[in-house]
């Protein structure tokens, strides 16, 4: 079975969450933003083996830590979506801009695309392409335990940004009520900041999403 654990990294509190098949212990770190100590003394402590980086999007709060991490573990980057790559690029400088570390730009080993799946272990999730708060910005849903690792398409409450470059308001809402929701109201996410949520009180109670803030019939 799929096992998580949320590890709030750098000052903008990003939600970094180590995933591990409990049968195998193969890990995967979705979102490195930095603060590896606390990752890596994480997966060492429950004698986990690193065996990927996935990637929701490539904001320097989400991806700073990525190549220094890889490099490390010798693991593959598996994201985000191929529309992040300018993204990507540009981390030397976000990372100049907000304060962080310096870090390097790196290759995704595998680029996702929307209905691709990812294997940890014995476990597989389904991979979501959600733009909106990024073009490039896709989300880890695993069935099996009822979670979705979606980053900073949705939060408890309220919804990504759209204001940074790429973003786009119609395309988040898009995916928010056309990819999301489709998982099940039931469904717990983990945002990219903030606390859990599931997506059958965010269409209930969300002041951006909600159904009847939408205004029209969303799949259950």
């Amino acid at each position: 079975m799929l096992r998580y654990q949320t590890i709030p990294v750098t000052a903008f509190a990003q939600n970094c969450s180590v995933l591990w098949c409990d049968e195998t212990l193969h890990c995967a770190v979705v979102d490195p933003g930095g603060d590896l100590h606390k990752i890596t003394g994480f997966v060492q402590k429950q004698g986990l083996k690193p065996q990927a980086i996935w990637l929701t999007h490539t904001h320097i709060d989400h991806a700073g830590g990525t190549a220094a991490l890889a490099e490390s573990w010798a693991v593959p980057i598996i994201g985000p979506h191929e529309a992040d790559q300018f993204w990507i690029d540009a981390l030397p400088q976000q990372s100049q801009m907000f304060g962080f570390p310096a870090c390097k730009a790196f290759t995704p080993t595998r680029w996702l695309q929307d209905g691709d799946e990812v294997t940890l272990g014995n476990c597989k999730l389904a991979v979501r392409h959600c733009p909106g708060h990024t073009p490039g910005h896709v989300v880890f849903h695993s069935a099996e335990i009822q979670r979705a690792f979606v980053g900073d398409v949705l939060f408890a409450g309220s919804m990504g940004r759209t204001d940074f470059p790429m973003g786009n308001h119609a395309d988040l809402i898009a995916s928010i009520t056309q990819r999301l929701w489709p998982m099940g109201n039931d469904t717990i996410f983990i945002p990219g900041h903030g606390p859990e949520s599931s997506f059958g009180a965010e269409r209930r109670s969300n002041p951006y999403v909600a159904d009847s803030v939408v205004g029209r019939h969303q799949p259950s």
